[in-house]
């Protein structure tokens, strides 16, 4: 509700400018042609000003489109040094777990040969019983 009351009080303000603009036009002290001449002399320099007005609006947005663009070029180039720094850490990680299940491997495989060998040993130093005279 309250931007419609500032809406109508800007059409207010803009109906008594013109208004105000049209009288000051009727009781000039200028003949009609200066008066004609002073306002499109002045209709053209307003219509300068808001052209050069709309160039550096439209500068500083492209400043700002710019500005914008190398942060978001920075922001991505950071963004995939994290990712490779992370991927090299996991290869790193996946090495160490690929090694340290070999060396275990092989200290099984080590453990189950001493086994192997230590139960055959026993088996042969070891006479056959009779299982009725235990």
């Amino acid at each position: 509700m309250s931007d419609e009351k500032q809406s109508g009080g800007f059409s207010w303000f803009l109906a008594g400018l013109g208004l105000g603009a049209l009288l000051g036009v009727l009781y000039a002290p200028k003949a009609g042609r200066e008066t004609r001449e002073e306002l499109a002399s002045s209709a053209r320099e307003g219509t300068e000003f808001i052209k050069q007005r709309g160039r550096e609006a439209a500068d500083q947005v492209n400043v700002y489109v710019d500005r914008g663009r190398t942060q978001v070029s920075e922001y991505v180039d950071r963004g995939k040094e994290y990712v490779e720094r992370g991927k090299s850490q996991i290869n790193d990680l996946v090495s160490q777990g690929k090694q340290f299940v070999n060396e275990q491997g092989e200290r099984v495989s080590a453990a189950v040969d001493a086994g192997r060998t230590a139960y055959k040993t026993t088996t042969e130093s070891i006479p056959p019983q009779d299982p009725t005279q235990l």
